[in-house]
């Protein structure tokens, strides 16, 4: 009787251990390949996701958009399961989110790239540039950097060497013209254009002032192989999902590539 009482105990112990175990390994939920809902931010990334959305309800598959205004709330949502996923965002940025904030999110497929341009009223080239002129970058942290090395690849200025994320122009090394680096909130840049003689702009903002890469700026960022693509981000457990594959799927289909094309005219491209 008491082997017979041990062996139960045992095997009580055993299914306690297991069932907890397995309540561990099974606590992310897989995320519904029927319905889900995705944050963006207003402007292209809204626009090109609802064109997925169209696709994916095709088959049966409801996406529902949540718009946001602001660069932080869409991963704080993501993070907080408050959305399933969202789009809108570059890798140096959602890098530096990741590693500040310690969220469990991770980008799983490139969706589309907006070349960053200089745009001017006063030149038409940065070979104009004269000694002491003024020229404009973001503030922000990933689109400061990215504007500095835009203008550094034009040979305007130089960077030190490993100039990160958190770049600034105290980085600058070389300004042989010995240009004053005007640092403004991204969404002023358009407004300021008058005041500078050169001014990098985001380009949902120039966008927004009517810009357009290819027609108005005097320098840009490659159309193909952009280095800086923006991702379609999950939280980690459910980078594997079968609805993130099938958003993929849709998201980098022929239908949203020729809409992509139609609708921006460059100032937007798909970086698949």
């Amino acid at each position: 009787m008491k082997k017979f009482t041990a062996v139960i105990s045992s095997l009580l112990i055993f299914s306690l251990i297991f069932v907890l175990t397995a309540c561990g390994n099974g606590s992310s939920k897989e995320l519904s390949d029927k319905e889900i809902t995705v944050g963006v931010t207003g402007g292209p990334h809204q626009e090109v996701m609802e064109q997925v959305v169209k696709l994916a309800k095709k088959d049966g598959l409801t996406i529902h958009l949540k718009v946001f205004n602001d660069y932080n709330q869409p991963n704080i949502a993501l993070n907080e399961k408050e959305l399933d996923a969202n789009s809108y965002q570059t890798l140096p940025f959602l890098k530096d989110q990741i590693k500040n904030k310690n969220y469990k999110i991770t980008d799983v497929f490139k969706t589309v790239a907006f070349p960053l341009g200089i745009y001017s009223k006063k030149i038409k080239s940065l070979k104009d540039l004269k000694n002491g002129d003024k020229i404009a970058v973001p503030n922000d942290p990933a689109n400061e950097l990215r504007a500095l090395q835009l203008f550094e690849k034009a040979g305007v200025i130089k960077l030190k060497k490993g100039a990160g994320v958190t770049a600034t122009k105290r980085d600058i090394v070389s300004n042989p013209k010995h240009l004053n680096v005007v640092e403004l909130d991204a969404a002023q840049l358009p407004a300021q254009l008058g005041e500078v003689t050169a001014s990098a702009i985001n380009t949902n903002f120039a966008m927004g002032a009517g810009l357009t890469v290819l027609k108005d700026s005097i320098y840009h960022e490659p159309l193909k192989n952009n280095p800086y693509p923006n991702y379609f981000v999950v939280r980690t457990d459910n980078k594997n999902d079968k609805v993130v594959k099938q958003i993929k799927k849709y998201y980098q289909s022929k239908e949203v590539k020729a809409f992509i094309a139609k609708k921006f005219g460059g100032s937007v491209v798909p970086a698949w």
